[in-house]
C-alpha cells in the first residue's frame, strides 16, 4: 500500500464477504460525499480454502446473509446454495482486484465482483468470471489473465492479507482514516454500520485535523 500523507481512508475488506456487501453503498455514499482518496487493502477471508461447501458450511454461510439481507436491504440470489462442490475460496476474487488496483479500478472491480457474486450467483473464482469482469471494466482478457496468473500478483495479493492481519483487522469491513503520519489512524467502523454513523466519526475526525492547523 502506498504511504499517503494527506488525510486518506483505508479499507479492509473482501469480496466474498456479505457484511461488505452489506456496506458497499455505504463506502459508495463516502466516496460520493467526502473528498479523500480510499486505499483498497484485500482481506482474505477465506484464502486458499479447498474443501468444498458441506451442508454445514451452507447452512451457517445461509444465516449470514440472512442477516446482511435483514439489516441492508441488500439483494441475495439465494440459488447459490443449490450448487454442488462450490469451493469458498476467497484468493482468486481478491487477486482480480489487486491486478484491476493497478489500473486504478481496484474499488470498480470490488463492487463488480461482489454484485457477480451475490446477485447474481456468478462463480467469481473462476478466471471465465473474473476476466469478464475486468473485461467489462475496460481491461482486455488475455492481459488480465496473464497478470492475474503472474506471480507478482500471488505475491502482492498475499503482501495485502499480511498488512490486513498486521495491522490488527479482525473482521470485515473495516474503515479507517489517517494522514500518513506519526498520529495514529482512527478507526471509523469495524463491522457493518449504517452510513450516519460512520459519517459523523469521520467528519469529527476530520473538524479535529481542522483544529490542530
Amino acid at each position: 500500500m502506498v504511504i499517503d500523507h494527506h488525510p486518506h481512508l483505508v479499507y479492509f475488506a473482501d469480496p466474498m464477504c456479505s457484511w461488505c456487501w452489506g456496506f458497499s453503498p455505504v463506502l459508495a455514499e463516502i466516496e460520493k460525499e467526502f473528498d479523500l482518496p480510499i486505499h483498497l487493502v484485500l482481506g482474505g477471508l477465506r484464502p486458499g480454502t479447498r474443501t468444498p461447501m458441506n451442508e454445514v458450511d451452507k447452512a451457517s454461510i445461509r444465516e449470514h446473509w440472512q442477516h446482511v439481507h435483514a439489516m441492508t436491504g441488500r439483494p441475495f440470489e439465494w440459488r447459490f446454495f443449490d450448487r454442488e462442490s462450490f469451493v469458498y475460496d476467497t484468493e482468486p476474487a481478491c487477486r482480480a482486484i489487486v491486478v484491476m488496483r493497478r489500473e486504478g479500478k481496484g474499488l470498480a472491480t470490488l463492487h463488480k465482483i461482489q454484485n457477480a457474486f451475490y446477485a447474481e450467483n456468478l462463480d467469481v473464482t473462476s478466471a471465465e468470471t473474473l476476466s469478464w469482469i475486468a473485461s467489462e471494466l475496460g481491461m482486455e482478457s488475455e492481459r488480465f489473465l496473464e497478470a492475474w496468473h503472474s506471480p507478482e500478483a500471488i505475491e502482492e495479493t498475499r503482501r495485502d492479507f499480511s498488512l490486513a492481519q498486521g495491522s490488527g483487522v479482525t473482521g470485515f469491513p473495516t474503515l479507517i482514516a489517517g494522514t500518513g503520519t506519526e498520529q495514529p489512524y482512527k478507526l471509523l467502523t469495524r463491522g457493518y454500520q449504517p452510513a450516519d454513523g460512520v459519517f459523523q466519526i469521520l467528519k469529527r475526525w476530520l473538524a479535529g485535523l481542522t483544529t490542530e492547523n
